[in-house]
């Protein structure tokens, strides 16, 4: 039963954070934040396909720049971020889970500095989180939080009782959260065909395992599920 009431409760969550009235990207912290974000994505993508020169690189970039926006803003931020007492301190813990993560891939251990790496985005969305700030990455980490779910517990919901009913609804909140990228996304990217074609993929393969559910066919909904990740990485490399 918790399987089914899981994924409803996450809808409820996200609808009502995303309710908060945001500010959208309109302060130069977040816009240099977002900045950031770009070598970050590579280096999470880098690790997690064992590209070791290729995940140095990225790393030694993100760290540089995550430094330099530290170095501008912490002691003084500009609104909305100038009453958070906690602000200087959260940049601090995502530049140390980037030490960590480019100590471990020092080390070629890069399926552990992308597990590490993961830690970021979660600090640097609490952070806007907190400070009534929503950017469409957001939207993304919501999808990628419930995929992960889905493609970590997929097998084991599945082989249990009604495991294909709890299935169908995971699968519902993917398909929710799939619009989202769409319907959330700014004009910059609402009107670019690479960002449409690559939130196509990743829709059709939600669809594809919303089908496949709906068959009852165990063996296409396995296969559904190990062909989520794909289309979400190359959005999320490109526009996440």
């Amino acid at each position: 039963m918790e399987w089914i009431v899981r994924p409803a409760f996450a809808v409820c969550l996200l609808a009502a954070t995303l309710a908060t009235p945001p500010a959208w990207a309109a302060d130069v912290v977040t816009d240099a934040m977002q900045a950031a974000y770009v070598p970050y994505r590579a280096a999470l993508f880098r690790t997690n396909s064992k590209a070791q020169a290729e995940s140095e690189q990225a790393i030694a970039q993100a760290r540089a720049q995550w430094q330099a926006l530290s170095e501008r803003y912490a002691a003084r931020p500009p609104a909305p971020y100038d009453r958070d007492p906690g602000f200087a301190a959260a940049l601090k813990q995502v530049d140390d889970v980037y030490a960590k993560a480019q100590a471990q891939i020092a080390d070629k251990r890069l399926p552990d500095a992308h597990a590490t790496l993961e830690e970021a985005r979660d600090r640097m969305a609490d952070l806007r989180r907190r400070n009534g700030v929503i950017v469409f990455s957001d939207h993304m980490n919501a999808y990628h939080e419930e995929m992960e779910q889905a493609l970590n517990e997929g097998a084991r919901i599945l082989a249990q009782p009604g495991g294909m009913l709890a299935l169908a609804g995971q699968a519902g909140v993917l398909d929710y959260l799939g619009r989202r990228l769409r319907s959330e996304a700014p004009a910059t990217l609402a009107g670019d065909a690479e960002f449409g074609s690559l939130v196509d993929a990743v829709q059709s393969s939600v669809a594809a395992l919303r089908g496949a559910i709906a068959r009852q066919d165990e063996a296409a909904v396995r296969d559904a599920l190990g062909k989520l990740k794909s289309p979400y990485s190359r959005l999320f490399l490109k526009f996440g």
